[in-house]
């Protein structure tokens, strides 16, 4: 069974960091991508940043710059360096693995950056 679970989260003063983790309970090299995605109330869940099989990156404009993933093959987990975090980063960010036939989610972990 396949399990994420995320964590690092919590409450940061605007200009401050923080590194997001999650774990993986198979090989990551099982998947053809590990993202990191966000959702804040009332809006819809959106990509943050994705790192593909082949370390390929991509970010959404509004963290570009900011934030970095990465990943740890050994350690089957994947990291979101989030820098330079705005009030506006704040939301329930996901984990997410993408497998040929499905995706698989994270419970979340809640971020909150105070102005």
């Amino acid at each position: 069974q396949v399990q994420l679970v995320e964590s690092g989260g919590g409450l940061v003063q605007a200009g401050g960091s923080l590194r997001l983790s999650c774990a993986v309970s198979v090989s990551i090299f099982s998947f053809n991508a590990m993202g990191w995605y966000r959702q804040s109330p009332g809006n819809e869940r959106e990509l943050v940043a994705l790192i593909r099989s082949g370390y390929r990156t991509n970010y959404a404009d509004s963290v570009q710059g900011r934030f970095t993933i990465s990943r740890d093959n050994a350690k089957n987990t994947v990291y979101l360096q989030m820098n330079s975090l705005k009030p506006e980063d704040t939301a329930v960010y996901y984990c997410n693995a993408q497998a040929t036939l499905q995706d698989y989610w994270g419970q979340g972990t809640q971020v909150t950056v105070s102005s």
